[in-house]
């Protein structure tokens, strides 16, 4: 048995997380993901990431959960070109984390990523112990993910550090924004730990301060483009990095005009990739989201 630590390499670069498709029914629409996930590989995606929050998991059951992961790794062997698996697994009931990521690991996922606990507010001890105790329950690798302005609490720099020296915790995905506390994290983190941008428009900075990758919303709808633009930033060009960085950062906002993944979704129905169907409590964006997302499609050449 291997029991060297982990490599965080594996994720390195763009990572998609996937949106869920929904049929009109409201059933989950599997042919529709299948479609999305071979554009992305096809179009030069880094690595995989189903069912995270931007799949919108908290509204799915649990076997739909675990069949999304399982086609994602379907489809990954399938391709000519394999690419990782992130599994997302997160949530605040910390047994309930516990059970998913088992299962998860059962199915082959490359990595799990477990967002921080939601609406209850644990302390910074409470947030170590949370993922210290899923750490200890599976082997596969785990990416934290920092999400303050959705899970009303931070992941403080001092608890991902401690939570780094844990052999299976080889990465976080930061979504606070705060370079500053980003920043900290990447000057002191062990070898082999990994800080990837939870934010499109933030990946460029996290990327140019030591930052390994980023897992995007955007590159859903243009996997292509942000996989490039990743690749040349940990490539060290930064001008061309920047340039691609520009020419897209409307539409890495638009994403967010309204709760995510409510635009991306509308933006993937206007290509033509899946319909705009939500599960409450998301509902359709707003026809003035609409308008500015189309505007700015068309800027890019996007959409006739």
């Amino acid at each position: 048995m291997n029991d060297a630590p982990p490599s965080s390499y594996v994720f390195r670069g763009c990572g998609t997380a996937l949106v869920t498709p929904f049929a009109a029914d409201g059933t989950v629409d599997d042919a529709a993901y299948r479609r999305l996930i071979r554009v992305q590989i096809e179009q030069g995606i880094d690595f995989l990431v189903p069912c995270g929050t931007t799949g919108e998991t908290p509204t799915l059951t649990t076997g739909e959960h675990l069949r999304l992961v399982q086609i994602a790794v379907e489809e990954s062997a399938a391709a000519p070109r394999r690419v990782p698996v992130l599994g997302g697994a997160g949530g605040n009931n910390t047994q309930h984390v516990i059970d998913m990521s088992r299962q998860l690991e059962s199915l082959g996922v490359d990595g799990i990523l477990s967002v921080a606990p939601y609406y209850n507010k644990p302390t910074q001890a409470g947030l170590y112990e949370h993922f210290a105790a899923i750490a200890a329950a599976v082997r596969t690798p785990i990416v934290l993910y920092n999400v303050p302005s959705r899970t009303a609490s931070n992941l403080e720099a001092a608890t991902t550090l401690r939570l780094a020296q844990i052999r299976n915790i080889i990465a976080i995905k930061e979504a606070s924004g705060n370079l500053s506390q980003i920043g900290a994290v990447l000057a002191s983190a062990p070898a082999g730990f990994a800080v990837l941008s939870g934010d499109d428009a933030m990946a460029l900075p996290i990327l140019a301060l030591g930052g390994q990758g980023l897992v995007s919303v955007a590159s859903n709808a243009i996997p292509a483009p942000m996989a490039m633009m990743v690749k040349l930033a940990l490539e060290g060009d930064i001008v061309a990095a920047r340039a691609l960085h520009f020419r897209y950062l409307r539409l890495l906002e638009g994403n967010f005009i309204e709760s995510s993944p409510g635009p991306v979704k509308y933006v993937l129905s206007r290509l033509g990739l899946c319909a705009p169907v939500y599960r409450l409590p998301m509902v359709p964006v707003q026809p003035a989201t609409r308008e500015r997302l189309d505007a700015i499609l068309i800027e890019l050449g996007l959409l006739e």
